[in-house]
């Protein structure tokens, strides 16, 4: 069984100084990571702003959230992540998808193929990402990717590389995760259009995703982290004023009828006790919580990181 850990997720800020002191300000509170999506919308630049973060911390490791795998070649990739690493001193954490934000595709003017196709690309990258990391000088013709003597410099601080999380939804990504992954994002599966389908960010669902991951990864199962991330949270009472509790109460009711794990309300001791059940049934142990309550759910990290 995993312990507990916590990540915050951020994408933008309204200067550099605020931008290295919400990073020093994570790491303060007790959150084990930083992750940052890959958008091509007002977000900072993911590479650029993670090495910003993790210059500015000592501690606080840094992700993608995840990398899109399309918009780099592998060996461009395995590159910036390996430097990324090093610069880090070994705090990079490697998330990987297959690519679904249609609207980014069509200001890369990539065509938006079906997903089928675009996690054909992602199996054929991963294994390749995972050796040139690795520190392999890479020679592969494949259908959709080639290397020549490809390798990375220099080679990442980790060893044997990074962490590899892989993010996704439906029951191929799942098994591509169970066979290569040390973290999985467990996510709503998006249709063909890059609409995530919400029927499927219930807890009944995430059990049957899980479920998935234990038969395709066989003994390797116990190893895997699983994550999730979580789209709005608040605690009741602990301080907050009474329209912000009553609001969280109100969502937590809500939420207790629906039953998902992509959002946190309720008390202190309702959600420890809840994220404790759900690990011992799940395995779930590693909670995405997105910056805007990265103070309010302090209380919580400080409870359960590292149990």
């Amino acid at each position: 069984m995993h312990p507990f850990r916590f990540g915050v997720t951020m994408s933008r800020a309204a200067s550099a100084e605020a931008w290295v002191a919400a990073a020093r300000r994570a790491e303060e509170l007790g959150y084990d990571i930083l992750l940052m999506p890959d958008h091509l919308g007002s977000q900072l630049s993911p590479i650029a702003a993670l090495t910003a973060a993790a210059a500015a911390t000592t501690r606080l490791r840094v992700g993608s959230y995840v990398f899109a795998n399309d918009y780099r070649h592998p060996l461009v990739l395995a590159r910036e992540a390996a430097t990324l690493d090093w610069l880090s001193g070994g705090r990079f954490e490697l998330g990987l998808g297959a690519g679904w934000n249609a609207t980014d595709y069509r200001k890369l003017g990539l065509h938006y193929d079906p997903p089928p196709r675009r996690i054909d690309r992602l199996s054929e990258a991963v294994p390749l990402v995972k050796r040139l990391l690795a520190g392999e000088v890479v020679d592969h013709e494949g259908p959709h990717y080639r290397l020549d003597g490809g390798h990375v410099g220099p080679v990442p601080v980790q060893r044997p590389r990074p962490p590899l999380l892989i993010g996704g939804g439906g029951p191929r990504m799942l098994r591509l995760a169970a066979r290569e992954a040390d973290i999985v994002a467990l996510q709503p599966q998006f249709d063909p259009r890059g609409r995530p389908m919400l029927g499927q960010a219930t807890e009944g669902a995430t059990e049957r995703k899980i479920a998935i991951l234990r038969e395709a990864s066989g003994p390797r199962f116990e190893e895997l982290e699983l994550n999730v991330i979580v789209g709005d949270a608040a605690l009741v009472g602990s301080g907050r004023s009474a329209r912000e509790s009553l609001l969280a109460a109100t969502k937590s009711a809500a939420t207790g009828l629906v039953g998902t794990p992509y959002v946190l309300y309720g008390t202190l001791g309702q959600l420890r006790d809840r994220l404790l059940r759900r690990r011992d049934r799940l395995g779930i142990s590693y909670y995405a919580i997105s910056g805007h309550a990265m103070e309010a759910m302090a209380p919580l990290v400080a409870a359960l990181a590292g149990r």
